[in-house]
């Protein structure tokens, strides 16, 4: 009688487990340093007060403070320290600030609440990544600064707001994170950071639609920001990327100015039939030539809306989310000056599913800069850093 062990099927006797990238990843963990999750829980001990006697964890404190418990505390992106001064935002590798506004969308509101949807559950995520072996909190620095104070009823003033807010973090040598709101945005975030270089800029922008028409409802809307970025005089339309365009949402005005200022855009036919190593490839070949530094525009609804249905325009057959995820961290690999996730709507979104994709991205490109020695080199091209601090209030 053949035993059972007898019988087994070895198809790769000589598998090694490094051949996995879990277990590298495993390996990579210990390598990692615990000073700042020390710090952060001495710390909570201190401001929030010590835990009653019968809890045998002496870290604990009597009041919520940091990263733990993730269903307490007050919600900033990833837990992060909130910064009221504003002033000391430079003491930061990268900043998060959100923009809640959603007056230039043109069809569904509720982007006003998208970066209170994205902080609440960042409050999900640890800062550390297995597969890349990645701490955010032992490798870089991370604050809040808050939201920009936007003006509803008025598109122009809030743009002057948010660039002045984004020209504030970017002079500082923060590196900007933006929660949208709408996608208007992308115009004022990259005013500011172009106003503070004479560097040139290009823009990787992840979207379903083109967004460069010069008004919609004769206003700048959310389909107009790379109109107007790329009238600034160090962001040539030749260094815009537009990848995941298509379907029935892309207005014929946008494809004239497309044509006409020989940007790139890439379709959801061209990923799948060139394959995301190639379409990043080609991404960071455009965006980059000649230039400087590179801006990231994500939009939600590049993903395909049925992963994430909380958007005020969505669009089926965009990206899977591993697609998304991996693309993005691909690009985000050469480094980059600022980037920004639009069109969260929580209103219309599901278990949070939409905001928990933002996060994810966010998480994902930060965690990309750390893990290529990539966070901070946005700094080499502040030659014209702005400064408030002595105006009169």
């Amino acid at each position: 009688m053949t035993s059972r062990a007898e019988g087994r099927r070895y198809h790769h006797p000589d598998f090694d487990k490094m051949q996995l990238q879990g277990w590298r990843a495993a390996q990579k963990e210990a390598d990692l340093p615990e000073d700042g999750w020390q710090k952060e829980r001495q710390w909570a001990v201190k401001v929030g007060l010590a835990a009653a006697e019968s809890i045998d964890d002496r870290g604990i404190s009597t009041f919520a403070r940091g990263e733990l418990p993730h269903y307490a505390g007050i919600n900033t992106f990833l837990k992060a320290p909130y910064i009221e001064d504003v002033a000391k935002v430079g003491n930061y590798d990268a900043a998060a600030l959100g923009v809640p506004f959603d007056g230039g969308t043109t069809y569904r509101p509720g982007t006003r609440f998208g970066p209170q949807g994205i902080r609440r559950i960042s409050a999900l995520y640890t800062p550390y990544n297995y597969e890349m072996g990645v701490d955010l909190r032992e490798q870089t620095t991370l604050c809040d600064v808050g939201d920009v104070f936007t003006i509803p009823a008025n598109i122009e003033k809030t743009f002057d707001q948010v660039s002045r807010a984004v020209g504030h973090v970017f002079s500082s040598g923060a590196l900007p994170i933006i929660m949208g709101g709408d996608h208007s945005i992308g115009f004022a975030t990259v005013r500011g950071i172009a106003q503070c270089t004479s560097k040139k800029i290009g823009i990787i922008h992840f979207d379903r639609h083109a967004d460069i028409q010069e008004k919609d409802l004769d206003e700048r809307m959310h389909t107009t920001p790379w109109f107007h970025a790329t009238n600034l005089e160090n962001v040539p339309a030749t260094n815009l990327v537009q990848i995941g365009i298509g379907g029935w949402q892309v207005p014929r005005e946008a494809v004239v100015e497309a044509r006409k200022r020989d940007t790139t855009i890439i379709t959801m036919s061209d990923v799948e039939e060139l394959g995301l190593d190639k379409v990043a490839e080609i991404a960071l070949e455009t965006a980059w030539k000649d230039a400087d530094a590179v801006y990231l525009s994500f939009d939600i609804d590049s993903v395909d809306c049925g992963f994430v249905p909380g958007t005020g325009w969505p669009e089926p057959g965009g990206f899977l989310p591993r697609e998304a995820l991996s693309l993005v961290s691909k690009v985000a690999a050469e480094g980059i000056c600022g980037m920004e996730v639009v069109e969260v709507s929580p209103p219309y979104d599901t278990s949070d599913i939409t905001s928990l994709f933002a996060t994810r991205v966010m998480v994902d490109v930060l965690g990309t800069l750390v893990s290529h020695g990539k966070m901070g080199a946005h700094r080499g091209i502040i030659d014209k850093p702005v400064d408030f601090s002595g105006e009169a209030a």
